[in-house]
């Protein structure tokens, strides 16, 4: 591992902002859950760039898709339609209509932070003034806008810039008396992960997923879930919310769904789309031919091999591997999106550093957890491969 990766470009320093700690590695090429750095070596890749290329790097139906659209029609803007864009939105629009039983509408933009700032609008559209609030959760985490900060759970992420925009408030995850006592005649909306992916993988009772919907149909809010991270299969389930058998007013998307192109959604029935207006909301780079063709390859392959099912069987091994570990403490998650929960007195952060070293590619999603999310198309024996890395390295922690 080089100390630093930017030597190759005669630089002594790392040429972006510092908003990430300096990078310990420069990776070149990919394919499938293989990544190799710039000096050859070979890592596997359990982290997917966080929950992102789900259908492992290079993957040839994407990259087809994207060479064939690259060099037919990139951009057009939004005044105009492109059939691509109109095609991923049927797409899309099908698949929540399959596990909700509702047709929809689709807004297409650049991440997962734009996603939830198109549902922060749609809520303020549907309460109306004075009635604008949203409850989130402690430990959430929707964004970096000063919107989607505001409305993370993570009060340590909004000190540097205070003030936040109003209209924000949290409660304990699970905790379905804490919401109750939220909620008041200014809430409009409900905004909640079925997996906390960045806030430790920590995953909502269905229970209390179900207790929230009843609750919002009682006080009349809309239910936003944030499917960023758990979307397209991560969980098991074509989203997480079908775990507990709940149906969002609006759900949000983004990373697996252009499997590492850039590209995010907002998903919301039709009753609650019709609120935004022409002129409402909008994004210059909405609905591109070149990333909507990534979205439309991505949902296609993941139907042809059964992405959902794949997440399932191949997260109960991976479970099952490293749950007889000595040094991990517990596992929790669903599907393919895991925390390794470490021994009392086990650095995370450490364990991390000398799995990157061992070339397995993690991340300590908290001090004293690893965050695992392979590839969807893993193989067993990059399961393996994997948990033999980790099981040697907490071997030596735990001497």
């Amino acid at each position: 591992m080089t100390a630093h990766p930017f030597d190759t470009q005669g630089l002594d320093h790392c040429p972006f902002m510092p908003v990430f700690a300096p990078p310990q590695v420069m990776f070149v090429r990919g394919r499938g859950t293989e990544l190799w750095d710039s000096d050859g070596k070979r890592y596997l890749d359990f982290l997917c760039g966080l929950a992102v290329t789900s259908l492992g790097h290079a993957n040839p139906a994407v990259a087809d898709a994207l060479c064939r659209q690259a060099g037919t029609l990139l951009h057009v803007s939004n005044f105009f339609a492109n059939p691509v864009a109109a095609e991923a939105a049927i797409k899309v629009n099908a698949l929540l209509a399959e596990v909700t039983g509702h047709e929809g509408q689709v807004f297409f933009c650049n991440s997962g932070a734009e996603a939830n700032e198109a549902a922060l609008k749609l809520a303020r559209k549907f309460g109306g003034r004075g009635r604008h609030e949203v409850v989130s959760a402690y430990g959430s985490f929707h964004g970096r806008t000063l919107a989607t900060l505001a409305a993370t759970g993570q009060p340590t992420k909004h000190e540097p810039f205070q003030p936040m925009p109003e209209g924000f408030r949290h409660v304990a995850l699970n905790d379905i008396a804490a919401l109750d006592a939220a909620i008041d005649t200014t809430v409009a909306a409900v905004l909640l992960e079925t997996v906390q992916g960045e806030g430790g993988v920590v995953v909502a009772d269905p229970d209390y997923l179900r207790a929230v919907r009843a609750l919002c149909d009682e006080r009349g809010l809309l239910l936003i879930i944030d499917e960023v991270q758990t979307g397209f299969a991560r969980t098991g389930q074509w989203f997480g919310f079908q775990h507990s058998g709940v149906v969002p007013d609006v759900v949000t998307m983004a990373k697996a769904m252009g499997n590492g192109f850039p590209v995010g959604a907002t998903w919301a029935k039709r009753e609650v789309a019709a609120l935004f207006h022409p002129g409402d909301h909008g994004s210059t780079y909405s609905g591109t031919a070149i990333a909507t063709a990534a979205v439309s390859a991505v949902i296609d392959e993941m139907r042809r091999i059964d992405a959902p099912r794949l997440a399932r069987e191949k997260g109960e091994v991976l479970v099952a591997r490293l749950t007889t570990l000595p040094g991990v403490a517990k596992v929790r998650g669903r599907g393919l999106l895991l925390a390794a929960e470490l021994a009392p007195g086990i650095d995370a952060k450490a364990v991390y550093t000398l799995l990157l070293e061992r070339g397995l590619v993690t991340n300590a999603v908290t001090p004293t957890a690893l965050r695992l999310a392979p590839p969807l198309t893993v193989t067993l024996d990059e399961i393996d491969e994997a948990v033999d890395i980790i099981a040697n390295v907490l071997e030596e922690q735990t001497r």
